[in-house]
């Protein structure tokens, strides 16, 4: 059972704006969720509904997971410190 990964347009963009060596980094972090969507060390974010977070280096990836259609949706990414506003 593999996970489609999708970005959404502003993830997207701010997967781009990043250097190239955090990009590779990412995106092979990304293609991990494919198999396993809630990896060791997620969290939950509090007062949201259905998001999850994982840490990349000092860069955090928010995304929501839709079981029924195995989609793994990347909302935000970004450094640790704008990432949560």
């Amino acid at each position: 059972m593999a996970y489609s990964i999708l970005l959404a347009p502003p993830a997207e963009r701010q997967l781009k704006a990043l250097a190239e060596p955090a990009q590779k980094r990412i995106v092979k972090r990304l293609k991990s969720l494919r198999e396993n969507p809630r990896p060791h060390g997620v969290k939950k974010l509090a007062g949201e509904e259905d998001l999850y977070r994982i840490r990349e280096g000092d860069y955090r990836i928010v995304y929501t997971i839709q079981d029924k259609k195995l989609i793994v949706l990347v909302v935000k990414i970004g450094d640790r410190k704008e990432v949560y506003r």
